[in-house]
């Protein structure tokens, strides 16, 4: 498990989704910590019908994704690493640096 990794977790208020990994990699490989940020994501099944909202970064195959997929940038989820199964991909370079200006904008 690493940054940028996307992983399908199942979020307690909404079920199965993407998840970008967004924890310091020291922190994610001590086994006495049992939790990890993420930013929580959206599979889109169909083409976008709207302009892309603040904090709001699209991913898809080149990011390792079957779909478009909606990545929200405006809020850090805490999850158990319990709750992350399914290594799916990981974020390329452009969608990291989007996602990290975003981050930036918001925090």
């Amino acid at each position: 498990m690493r940054p940028w990794e996307i992983w399908t977790c199942d979020f307690a208020d909404a079920g199965l989704h993407p998840a970008v990994i967004f924890t310091n990699p020291r922190l994610l490989e001590r086994v006495d910590i049992e939790h990890a940020d993420v930013l929580f994501c959206r599979t889109l099944r169909g083409p976008m019908k709207r302009e892309l909202g603040p904090g709001q970064v699209v991913l898809d195959r080149a990011d390792g994704l079957d779909w478009q997929t909606l990545c929200y940038c405006h809020l850090l989820h805490l999850v158990p690493k319990s709750a992350l199964k399914d290594r799916r991909g990981i974020v390329s370079r452009e969608r990291q640096r989007q996602i990290s200006q975003e981050l930036l904008r918001f925090f």
